[in-house]
């Protein structure tokens, strides 16, 4: 496969993750407002998925309760969603030069198996149901196979671009800054 095609393909996949840091951003600031929609949407399945139904009207009473009584703690999820949209503009770095950006999709590898383990913890420490801690589980596995996808091609292109130059692959790769 030619370079200039792998290149197409990873910010193919690198797109995705981005999009869908950055809508995971956007949203997570409208909170109330989306969950009183999501509750609105799902009431005509309340006979069918009880469970799911009560657990959102659930989130959605505390929603309330915390921006009515206490408001401070909905500023934990203002910095989720910024956290979000750094991590979005991170994915700039290696859409620009895969290559030499290869570490931030290595971080978005190693930040999407992070997602396991708190969720399987913490999940049951906060009282979230199962079926949730599976949607919180989803992330990682929708956003791994592109950043893998990419990352294999970004080091396809580093190995073809070191076997044309005749340079070692990952030659001028540093762990540590030059002085």
């Amino acid at each position: 496969m030619e370079i200039e095609e792998r290149l197409r393909r990873t910010r193919r996949w690198l797109w995705i993750v981005l999009t869908g840091l950055f809508l995971s951003g956007v949203t997570a600031f409208p909170l109330e407002i989306e969950v009183r929609w999501l509750l609105r949407a799902l009431d005509p399945l309340a006979g069918q998925l009880p469970a799911l139904v009560a657990w959102i009207e659930r989130v959605h009473t505390g929603l309330v309760t915390a921006g009515t009584d206490y408001p401070f703690l909905l500023y934990g999820t203002d910095w989720l969603a910024f956290a979000h949209l750094v991590l979005a503009v991170a994915f700039w770095g290696p859409l620009r030069d895969p290559v030499r950006n290869v570490w931030v999709v290595q971080v978005g590898m190693i930040a999407c198996a992070g997602i396991v383990p708190l969720a399987l913890i913490c999940g049951p420490i906060r009282d979230i149901p199962w079926f949730w801690t599976l949607v919180d589980l989803s992330f990682a596995v929708g956003a791994f196979p592109p950043l893998w996808f990419a990352y294999r091609h970004i080091r396809a292109i580093e190995a073809s671009t070191a076997e044309a130059t005749g340079t070692p692959s990952g030659a001028g790769r540093s762990a540590t800054p030059a002085s």
